[in-house]
């Protein structure tokens, strides 16, 4: 185990060599966590459709995606299409970690839908409106908002899971700290480091999506 000292010391000299990875790994976790919300949010209008065969093909995606490793799904994205498509390094992750979260995120999306008083869908019919345009205007808007605290929850998640895109040679986090492991023989004094990384990461993280809680609760109130 190393010593507090020189793990400090240690920490401060690598500190210009992970400035790199630390961007990249919040470039990953952003992209995968936004085109994540955009597919959950498909697949989530897929599960509240009244369409057996769109429930199906929902129910189909989240059972096979959460049913496979995140890391067998970046290397299929990797090594799998790369004779159809060269996707690289960045995206193979980030739309493996994306396609992994979006499961995730339809249920928190079809959850908070369905969480809305079903008298509301019937108010817009009664002004007029189409079940799609209620939906649009009335339904969605209140469910994205009850959202966002698990939406937190899922980047935080993300951000831990982007650590799997070093076994595709990513230069991120943790990616670095198995490159400087390797060449000085001192794994744990790397693999500490990075996780101390991670953990003010989340903390920041969970402080914002804390805060955003508040605020929504006072809306609300």
């Amino acid at each position: 185990m190393p010593s507090f000292a020189h793990l400090t010391e240690e920490f401060f000299r690598t500190l210009p060599f992970f400035w790199k990875p630390l961007l990249l790994t919040f470039q990953l976790t952003i992209a995968s966590v936004i085109v994540g919300s955009i597919i959950g949010l498909f697949v989530a209008l897929l599960k509240v459709s009244k369409l057996p065969v769109a429930r199906f093909i929902a129910n189909a995606y989240i059972m096979i995606i959460r049913g496979t490793p995140l890391v067998v799904q970046i290397f299929v994205l990797y090594f799998g299409f790369y004779k159809v498509i060269d996707l690289g390094q960045f995206w193979s992750a980030a739309l493996a970690l994306a396609i992994h979260s979006g499961a995730y995120i339809a249920e928190i999306f079809r959850g908070s839908i369905q969480s809305i008083d079903k008298g509301q869908m019937e108010a817009g019919l009664s002004l007029g409106m189409s079940a799609r345009q209620t939906m649009r205007r009335i339904i969605l808007p209140q469910a994205l908002k009850r959202s966002i605290p698990p939406l937190g929850n899922q980047f935080i998640l993300s951000l831990k899971e982007s650590s799997l895109a070093a076994f595709i040679a990513m230069d991120e986090l943790f990616s670095l700290a198995r490159r400087l492991s390797a060449e000085t023989f001192d794994e744990m004094t790397y693999f500490l480091i990075v996780a101390l990384y991670y953990l003010v990461i989340v903390m920041a993280i969970t402080f914002v999506v804390h805060i955003m809680e508040k605020r929504l609760a006072k809306g609300e109130a």
